[in-house]
């Protein structure tokens, strides 16, 4: 087993542990995301271990689909940011682990707050190009569900940034074709994803499976040296919601529903301790 495959066991564990252990979060979405976040932390992106909040000198990541907050916190935990035992207090009173990040608690590693859905590209924008008046040659990454698109800001946001050829930013669309209250094309039909970001003027690939984590590698490997070529880019990332968990797998159910004890149970069993629960 190789040191991404311990990360993405050990992180499905602190997801539905966390979640269990307030009867409250968001474990589908976390769990569909997690191959993401251990290939884009811990083989990516180029970062410091000590957080700043002014990030010079390196890439940024913004979380702009806030809800899955577990994925978040346990992927920076893991990667050195706050000590993992802090996870236990997962959406507890006067935490700094909120069930939406903000950066009122100042927990290392969150920029900016992310409950309120559709805000995110047009923070990394502004990120992206704050990097450019500086001469950095860092990269902006972020993350968005696609039922967040919905959200009309994203759409000034994509028009912009290919406007002004915002070409070291990232944009990631978890694409698992579930929202809050059933499917996309039921709430909402976005149609073809792609088609509209490119008639924006984006670069726009396609991720077959975001829960591998060669092709999610791959896919962010290429959108990387592809910038600074006068356009932003965008990884459809198509996910399986719940994905680690087969009862929780393709439904729109766990979006934001807590296991009970058997269910729990059922979860740690699929997926080994690896490296060491909080």
């Amino acid at each position: 087993m190789t040191s991404s495959q311990k990360l993405v066991f050990q992180i499905r564990r602190d997801i539905v542990r966390m979640v269990h252990s307030n009867n409250s979060g968001h474990p589908g979405g976390s769990l569909g995301c997690t191959e993401f976040f251990v290939v884009l932390f811990f083989e990516i992106m180029k970062r410091k271990n000590e957080f700043e909040m002014n990030g010079l000198d390196e890439d940024l990541f913004f979380l702009s689909n806030g809800h899955i907050s577990p994925v978040f916190y346990s992927t920076l935990a893991r990667a050195g940011y706050f000590p993992i035992e802090e996870l236990s207090t997962f959406r507890n009173i006067n935490s700094r682990l909120q069930g939406h990040p903000t950066t009122h608690e100042g927990l290392p590693g969150v920029r900016i707050a992310s409950g309120s859905l559709g805000q995110g590209m047009s923070v990394a924008i502004g990120a992206a190009l704050s990097k450019k008046m500086n001469g950095e040659k860092n990269i902006i990454y972020s993350l968005h569900g696609d039922g967040e698109l919905q959200e009309g800001q994203n759409w000034e946001a994509i028009m912009y940034a290919a406007a002004n050829k915002v070409d070291n930013l990232i944009c990631t669309i978890d694409n698992n074709n579930k929202q809050i209250d059933g499917d996309l094309k039921d709430v909402l039909d976005l149609g073809d994803i792609e088609s509209k970001f490119k008639s924006f003027g984006w670069l726009t690939i396609n991720l077959e499976n975001g829960n591998d984590l060669d092709d999610v590698s791959q896919a962010l490997k290429y959108a990387k040296n592809k910038c600074f070529n006068g356009k932003p880019i965008v990884i459809i990332m198509k996910t399986v919601m719940g994905n680690g968990v087969d009862y929780m797998m393709g439904t729109h159910k766990w979006h934001g529903v807590a296991p009970n004890d058997q269910e729990l149970e059922a979860a740690l069993n699929q997926n080994p301790e690896t490296l060491k629960d909080y």
